[in-house]
Formats: C-alpha cells, sequence, structure tokens
C-alpha cells in the first residue's frame, strides 16, 4: 500500500502541476524564505552552533506539523491521507518550473531573440548573462535545468518515498532553500553560521544524486555519463552537482562547463562531458533526458510497488 500510494501521489502531482503550475515565485517558499531570515537575523552570532539551532528550528516544526496532519488524515481515511500528500507533492516539486523556463529560453533562440534569451536566463539562474553567446546561453540553460530539475524532481521524489507520508519532500526542499542562503556562504566564504546548512545538504544529496546521475547513465549514453561521471566531477566546485552536469554531458554526447564571460571578466570553470559543444540543438535533448528519467523512476516506483504487493 505504501508504494501505490507513493506512485500515484506523484502521479497525480505532476498531472496537477502539467495543468496548474504554480509559477517561479511559490508562495510556499517565500513565506518559508522571510521565516529563515527571521531565523538568521536573531540567532546568527557567528557560530556554528547557532547554525544548527537556526536549521533545527526551521526545519523540524515543519516536517512534524507536516507529519502530524499526515497522520491525523490517516486516521480518518486513507484516501484523505493521499489527498494530503499530493498537495504537499504539488506545492514541493516544480517540474513546470524547470521545463516552462527553458522551452522560453529554446523559443527565443529559435527565433533569434538573444536578447530574450539572455533575459529568461537571468531571471532563471540569477546569473550575469549579458555577456553571453549564443552557444553559452545553451550551455547555462542545460546546467541550470540539469540542476534544477535535480532539485524540484528527483531529490524531492526520492525523500518523498523514503520517508513517511510528504514528510521527505517538506525536508528536502526546505533543506534547499536553507543550504542556498545559509551553506552556500560557508563553502565560499566559511561562514561558520551556515556549516551545519552545508553538512545537512550535502548529507540529503549523497544518495539521490548518484541515483540521478546513474539514471542519467541508463536513458543516454550509459559508457560516456559514467566515464565522465568519475572522470571530471571532483572538478566541479560543488561535487553533488558535479555529478550530476558530468552525467548529464555524457548521457547527451555534449560539452558543459568551460569558462563563461560574466560581468567583465572570464569566469574558470572545469570541462565537462565529452562529444559536441552544447548549442540549442541540445535543449530538447535535455528536456527529452529528464522526461525518460521521470518516466524511468515511475516504471521502477511501479516494479517495487508490484513486488511489494505480490
Amino acid at each position: 500500500m505504501l508504494f501505490r500510494s507513493t506512485l500515484l501521489s506523484i502521479i497525480v502531482a505532476l498531472a496537477l502541476e502539467q495543468l496548474r503550475p504554480l509559477g517561479n515565485r511559490n508562495r510556499l517558499f517565500l513565506l518559508f524564505t522571510r521565516y529563515a531570515n527571521t531565523l538568521e537575523r536573531n540567532l546568527n552570532a557567528g557560530q556554528n552552533r547557532h547554525g544548527v539551532l537556526a536549521w533545527l528550528a526551521g526545519v523540524l516544526p515543519v516536517c512534524l506539523a507536516v507529519y502530524g496532519v499526515y497522520a491525523l488524515c490517516l486516521q480518518v481515511s486513507p484516501f484523505l491521507a493521499l489527498a494530503w500528500n499530493v498537495l504537499v507533492l504539488y506545492l514541493t516539486m516544480g517540474f513546470r518550473h524547470f521545463s516552462s523556463a527553458l522551452t522560453e529560453i529554446t523559443d527565443a533562440l529559435a527565433e533569434q531573440r538573444v536578447m530574450d534569451a539572455r533575459t529568461a536566463l537571468a531571471r532563471w539562474s540569477g546569473q550575469s548573462t549579458s555577456e553571453l553567446e549564443v552557444n553559452e546561453i545553451a550551455r547555462v540553460t542545460i546546467e541550470q535545468g540539469v540542476i534544477d530539475s535535480y532539485r524540484h524532481v528527483f531529490a524531492t521524489m526520492f525523500w518523498f518515498a523514503v520517508l513517511p507520508g510528504p514528510v521527505g519532500a517538506v525536508l528536502y526542499r526546505f533543506s534547499s532553500i536553507l543550504f542556498q542562503k545559509w551553506g552556500m556562504r560557508d563553502s565560499q566564504f566559511g561562514d561558520l553560521f551556515g556549516r551545519f546548512a552545508y553538512r545537512a545538504q550535502e548529507t540529503l544529496d549523497w544518495l539521490p544524486t548518484r541515483l540521478t546521475a546513474l539514471s542519467f547513465a541508463i536513458m543516454g549514453d550509459f559508457e560516456d555519463a559514467v566515464y565522465c561521471w568519475r572522470a571530471q566531477a571532483q572538478a566541479w566546485g560543488h561535487y553533488a552537482y558535479g555529478i550530476l552536469l558530468a552525467s548529464a554531458a555524457g548521457a547527451l554526447g555534449i560539452k558543459l562547463g568551460d569558462p563563461l564571460r560574466q560581468d567583465y571578466t572570464v569566469k574558470f570553470r572545469p570541462a565537462l562531458g565529452v562529444g559536441d559543444d552544447a548549442d540549442p540543438r541540445y535543449l530538447k535533448s535535455a528536456v527529452g533526458l529528464v522526461w525518460r528519467v521521470v518516466m524511468f523512476w515511475l516504471f521502477m516506483i511501479a516494479v517495487i510497488s508490484l513486488a511489494w504487493w505480490v
């Protein structure tokens, strides 16, 4: 029953998001971001223990509340619990957030509206794009798409399936927000307050990044994906993202990474992948790879559900 309800929850949530996407500014995440800002203002005294307390105060109450509602719904009716799972997944997943942004950039490049593509990419990724050429726009778009599909879809699906009720989805997505707000400062500037957020996200990412990378390999060029993963991933600044980007590049047979011109300087980035330089032709291939992996994961959950039922 557990895996069957998991599969049904994911399918319904994905269908709902296709019919009625939440858009780029999810109010749930905006509220949590404001709460995180309040926690930082009141608890950040520059020490690691303050970061631990802030992370726990940010994530645990929400997870406990979500599980409490799930347990209460389960007592009333399994169908009510299923509805709660779908609602939480709908609010925490974001497949259309990734696919809509990528489609907008793909259409702009196809119509040679380079400025519109730069604007859309800057809005989506938060990076400086004014100096990027067409192939660089395509390359950064694929990179952002791979990372976003992992954060918003695959990692969220994984933790939803592993933990009871919808707790896993909430745990991962809210931890990811705190990682982006606090943890990235530790990796870049040695900020002690963000250290626990960084370590927590590193732990949560360990297994799903590798399962996602393996899925990219299975659904694409297996040998090149595994080679790039093993040979190139560690050179990327964030190892988990390096695993994802290197395996995706190998699976697609393209090159990602490489230096970029941003903010009137050249930003060094290691080379990832093998084969052709990424250009607009490969944007639809990247979306296709993500869709194949989504279908593969749903198939595997269905197989596990059937085996569990038998």
